[in-house]
């Protein structure tokens, strides 16, 4: 079958079904790139080929956890690069760390699109002030401060207001969250108030250590992180030609995990569009985890209503984890309330089932880490790769326990968060050894007996403390040892992709992935706050320490905050492709207590556990809702809703409704469709309320599609709640039974 013109032919089903489609972060580390645009398009599922293709105008992307939705909009961005209707220069795609950005610029090189300016908006804005600042304001751009905190704690000091360790660090966030929300220090007391935030200090305190902190900031002529976005927007307000010009530069633009985004970063992507829709934002509401920083959902959820025409594509076939791991995830946000919940995307796994998640209790949190070091041992004398494992914890406190307990079981491991890879003082040393190797060429005496790239690599990098076998133990000497491990598997892999490669390839392949922050693995345990997991993905993954007080953690309070915590247990879970597993503790210390109790979060998930209900407090319990047992409306495993006619995964709300494409033909009695067409004008004018408040347009052809004989076989069809059945299903009925509209509105009197 022919391609519609313009229109790059589909691939066949088998390119990307059952496993075809290369898994979030499975990806060949060194692939060929594509030889044309159309190439680019090849091994994308339906919905990632729509997203790809999908060039002009908005774009709303909603994207739930490991379904490609980066592979996705680097394909997009790509394809459009390739067929000539983007050019490279003029599209900006921003994220919210150096990794994604430099895993997003590593990906479009890739795909032959290296021009394309991917970036967080940080660095995007700090490039732009750089640039515009001797033309807006006059001499060069103030010092960057690199770390506020040291000058927050002069602040308070100056206002005679000591801070402990702990609420040093509390103030300084605040300072942050009142500058991404644009919130001046005198104004922090009452928006606090307004929006019931819990301070960590006296608000007035906070107030006065902020200003102080401004004006010291002033005096010594710095600006933080936070300035860059706030001055940038500020120039482009003020100079409408410094905003033109911006403008002609970047004229599409790309946002990643748009559900982060702060009310100053929004202003700032405004002042970057102007009057243009030229825009693809990709997010999931289901992993809003940084609302303490100023994050906020709603620009991802109000993007429809901001722009009514935007195409809006839903990313759901997950194929990073599988089955029994997304039935989890899915049953975790299937309790979930709030506005975020109401727009929850439901994962279907695409890949063969795996081991069901495991839940284990212990006795206290010494036992719970020997029991999951000793697991993890398990796993890897299996065949599990230690760079495959991570332990994941609410708190970066809890890791000193699972450090000594894998220490104790002989286990590798790596601290997230800890120096960046590129930037140890080995793998520098390593860079300049490989170097001056790579200028030498064939005068190296040290590559003599070397035959290819990755054996000169190993016989470098032997002078720098590498050997065939690790050192025993753990400490300095192995994460060193790792390190230049990390450097060698690269080399192998590197070596392989391009069996031509030369050690000066090979250097340059590594400045490139310097510059992107895009780090080899290095073999060991990741031990992470599930923060910091955000975004990257494990074969095995241990959620630890799920305890009352810390999942949810004891300071969440209202309802939001406790939801915003189980999104994060949501995103801990989604992080595992093959074995997962839950543990909490009974006690602290052993000897303790045993009077903790696991999440509540876990009701109704791990074995032998009942649901929560949610019950609403009278006057005397203060209001607001209580979690605990209880009647709770149930929720029936289903399967991915799928075309009763080509058997398409649908994901399209009106498809849904129909349970059919769009686009598939349809088996509709066209005569009844006018009937009720007909009913459903007159019932309206009766109750003074729009036609599609009775039902609407796809709901009536769904009824005349399915021509229900009874209420049950009615209330089946999406869009027919028991609200509507209650109210105008005896007429639908008589008229799906061959009534006139006379009688069916005879019948509809006869109700009300």
């Amino acid at each position: 079958m022919r391609a519609p013109c313009g229109q790059p032919p589909h691939p066949p089903l088998s390119t990307w079904q059952h496993g075809g489609v290369t898994a979030a972060t499975h990806s060949s580390l060194f692939p060929q790139v594509p030889e044309s645009a159309d190439a680019v398009l090849d091994g994308l599922d339906p919905e990632q080929r729509e997203v790809a293709m999908a060039l002009h105008g908005p774009v709303c992307v909603l994207a739930g956890a490991g379904t490609g939705k980066t592979r996705a909009i680097t394909h997009r961005i790509a394809y459009g690069v390739r067929a000539g209707i983007l050019q490279p220069a003029s599209v900006l795609a921003v994220t919210f760390t150096n990794r994604a950005a430099g895993e997003m610029r590593g990906r479009l090189r890739q795909l032959g699109a290296g021009g394309v300016q991917a970036r967080t908006f940080h660095s995007a804005a700090l490039r732009q002030l750089q640039y515009f600042w001797p033309k807006a304001v006059g001499g060069d751009l103030p010092r960057l401060l690199e770390r506020k905190v040291q000058l927050v704690a002069e602040a308070a000091a100056r206002c005679r207001i000591r801070l402990d360790r702990n609420e040093l660090r509390d103030v300084t966030s605040e300072i942050e969250w009142s500058k991404v929300t644009q919130t001046v220090p005198a104004d922090y007391p009452a928006v606090v108030a307004k929006t019931q935030r819990d301070a960590p200090r006296d608000p007035a305190e906070i107030s006065q250590i902020y200003a102080m902190y401004e004006q010291l900031k002033r005096d010594r002529c710095v600006i933080d992180f936070e300035d860059v976005l706030l001055l940038t927007v500020a120039i482009l307000q003020d100079r409408h030609d410094i905003a033109d010009h911006v403008r002609r530069q970047y004229q599409h633009f790309v946002v990643d995990e748009y559900q982060d985004v702060s009310p100053l970063q929004q202003r700032l992507l405004d002042l970057w569009l102007g009057d243009r829709d030229t825009l693809c934002v990709v997010g999931d509401a289901g992993q809003t985890i940084y609302s303490f920083t100023g994050a906020t959902p709603d620009h991802l959820l109000n993007f429809r209503t901001r722009h009514p025409n935007a195409t809006v594509v839903k990313l759901v076939r997950d194929y990073r984890s599988t089955p029994q791991v997304v039935h989890l995830a899915n049953g975790l946000l299937g309790q979930a309330h709030g506005r975020a919940a109401e727009h929850r995307l439901e994962l279907v796994s695409q890949r063969e089932p795996g081991p069901e998640p495991v839940h284990a209790e212990y006795a206290d949190e010494p036992a719970e880490a020997e029991g999951t070091a000793r697991r993890i041992r398990d796993l890897i004398a299996a065949g599990v790769p230690a760079g495959e494992v991570a332990v994941l914890y609410r708190v970066n406190s809890q890791s000193e326990v699972y450090e000594q307990a894998l220490a104790d079981a002989g286990v590798p491991y790596q601290l997230r968060g800890a120096e960046r890879f590129f930037e140890r003082a080995e793998v520098r040393e390593a860079g300049v050894a490989l170097r001056g190797a790579a200028r030498a060429g064939g005068n190296d005496s040290l590559l003599d007996d070397a035959d290819g790239l990755p054996a000169q690599v190993r016989a470098v990098l032997s002078t720098k403390g590498w050997t065939t076998q690790p050192p025993a133990g753990s400490g300095a000497a192995r994460d060193r040892w790792e390190s230049l491990a990390a450097l060698v598997r690269l080399a192998e892999d590197f070596g392989q992709a391009r069996p031509t490669a030369t050690l000066s390839d090979l250097v340059a392949e590594l400045d490139e992935r310097a510059a992107a922050q895009h780090a080899p693995t290095v073999q060991g345990v990741t031990l992470a706050s599930l923060h910091s997991a955000k975004g990257l993905e494990w074969d095995a993954v241990f959620l630890v320490g799920l305890n009352e007080g810390m999942m949810p953690i004891a300071y969440a309070k209202t309802d939001e905050q406790i939801e915003e915590e189980r999104r994060l247990l949501y995103v801990g879970v989604t992080r595992a492709r093959f074995h997962l597993s839950l543990s909490w503790s009974l006690s602290r210390s052993p000897g303790g207590r045993a009077g903790r109790r696991p999440s509540r979060f876990l009701n109704g998930l791990r074995p032998g556990s009942a649901a929560l209900g949610m019950r609403v407090r009278g006057a005397t319990g203060g209001g607001g809702i209580e979690w605990g047992p209880g009647p709770v409306a149930k929720r029936g495993r289903r399967g991915p809703a799928r075309c009763r006619v080509c058997g398409k995964t649908l994901t399209d709300a009106g498809e849904m409704k129909l349970m059919r494409c769009d686009d598939c033909p349809s088996d509709m009695d066209e005569a009844l469709y006018e009937r009720l067409r007909d009913w459903r004008a007159v019932r309206a004018k009766q109750i003074g309320q729009p036609a599609y408040c009775v039902f609407t347009d796809k709901t009536l052809m769904a009824i005349a599609e399915a021509v229900p004989g009874s209420a049950g076989e009615l209330a089946g069809i999406s869009g027919v709640g028991a609200r509507k059945l209650d109210r105008f299903g005896t007429a639908v009925l008589a008229i799906c039974a061959g009534e006139t509209v006379e009688e069916g509105l005879e019948n509809a009197v006869d109700e009300v």
